[in-house]
């Protein structure tokens, strides 16, 4: 879950919705940078990095040390390894390559996890990849780090329109992107390797460079819960409940 906390409420973003915005957003990368094949299964990757928490989302935890709703990031690592793995489960059934993508994405998460659930995840996912690069032949090592930079982009420019508030001013944004994001590849002029972003006002984000082939509109879903109605009834009462809205936000080119 994605939460934003506000003073009379939590803003909750499901991973899965994200991940979906994540997916919208690199339909429209331009496709003259894209390198090598694989452009459905780096897609289908894309969109579906997050399918792992579906239903974990669906009813949310209380964190009760940070009296927030357990976030992504706080979440605890025993059964996060139960939603990733299960994520990647579900990717590799519809396309392997994907899955490799997922996997590899997840591991890195972990790599510095000291606990036994994080080691039997790596060593899990470990044992994965190589069953399915086996299963796929010859992989092209350099083309699948610029097709795992694409699901990272991607993600993260979802996160950011996910994680910050709309319209937020530049030194207040959330500190993952206080120096912008990490392009996939070095475009243009061979200089440029982060993006940078800014909120024009509630509903667009500006953007430079621009790799997309024009005007990116995406629509996230979100539930605002407000607080006094916790107290009453408790987070999974008052999630399960409360209908979705839908913020539409534009990415557009930096004038």
């Amino acid at each position: 879950m994605i939460v934003r906390e506000q003073k009379d409420a939590f803003i909750l973003i499901e991973q899965d919705n994200h991940a979906i915005v994540s997916g919208k957003i690199m339909e429209h990368w331009i496709s003259s940078f894209f390198q090598g094949e694989h452009w459905r299964s780096v897609q289908y990757a894309i969109k579906y990095h997050d399918y792992g928490w579906k239903p974990f989302d669906q009813q949310p935890f209380w964190n009760e040390c940070r009296q927030a709703p357990y976030t992504f990031a706080n979440y605890p690592i025993s059964p996060k390894t139960i939603i990733y793995t299960f994520g990647i489960d579900f990717v590799e059934k519809n396309d392997p390559y994907a899955a490799l993508l997922c996997s590899r994405h997840y591991s890195r998460f972990l790599l510095n996890d000291t606990s036994s659930y994080s080691a039997a995840f790596i060593e899990q996912e470990r044992n994965r990849q190589q069953r399915i690069v086996e299963s796929l032949g010859v992989l092209d090592s350099s083309l699948f780090n610029y097709h795992y930079e694409l699901l990272r982009f991607g993600d993260d420019i979802s996160l950011y329109l996910c994680l910050n508030e709309p319209g937020v001013s530049k030194e207040k944004e959330h500190y993952f992107f206080q120096n912008g994001i990490k392009l996939p590849v070095e475009l243009e002029d061979k200089k440029i390797t982060q993006m940078t972003l800014h909120w024009r006002n509630k509903h667009t984000v500006s953007v430079r460079p621009f790799p997309f082939d024009g005007t990116v509109t995406v629509k996230i879903k979100q539930k605002v819960i407000p607080k006094p109605d916790l107290i009453k009834y408790g987070l999974i009462k008052c999630y399960t409940e409360q209908p979705y809205e839908e913020m539409e936000v534009l990415i557009v080119p930096e004038e």
